[in-house]
């Protein structure tokens, strides 16, 4: 794996979470969504999660590993990847979506489209090309029937 790769996704999410929290402590700017309207973050937190998590556990039943750029043993094209070819990634930018709806503050929004650029140019990006390498045609097919985000 190359210097490159080193920082993983959820360190990225991770830190766009930090920067939010920050931001929304020290920077609040402007409440934007107001009660009860704050409690959808809930459920895009928990849609979120269950996107992230049922992505790992194929990726774990499938015997393929989960961290980027590794040796890719098996294309999962089954289950939440019939929907999206990233849900892992949609996952994460629907829980930080979801935090920033309960946090309820224009700042706690800034830091969501840095993280979904970033993850689209570090590594969804890259990762298409790795994976039309490495399964070929298979992989042209799949993303001709699934969206790459929604």
């Amino acid at each position: 794996m190359s210097n490159r790769h080193r920082i993983v996704p959820p360190i990225y999410f991770f830190a766009s979470l930090l920067a939010m929290v920050a931001l929304h402590a020290y920077l609040p700017v402007n409440a934007v969504v107001p009660s009860p309207f704050d409690l959808v973050g809930g459920l895009l937190v928990a849609l979120g999660l269950c996107s992230t998590l049922w992505a790992a556990g194929l990726f774990r039943n499938a015997g393929t590993p989960i961290r980027p750029f590794r040796q890719s043993t098996m294309l999962v094209i089954s289950g939440v990847y019939r929907i999206t070819r990233n849900p892992m990634y949609l996952g994460m930018a629907l829980v930080l979506l979801g935090v920033a709806l309960l946090l309820g503050t224009i700042a706690a929004f800034f830091p969501i489209p840095l993280f979904v650029w970033q993850i689209q140019r570090k590594f969804v990006l890259p990762e298409e090309a790795f994976l039309e390498g490495l399964f070929g045609q298979q992989y042209v097919e799949y993303k001709s029937r699934v969206r790459r985000w929604l």
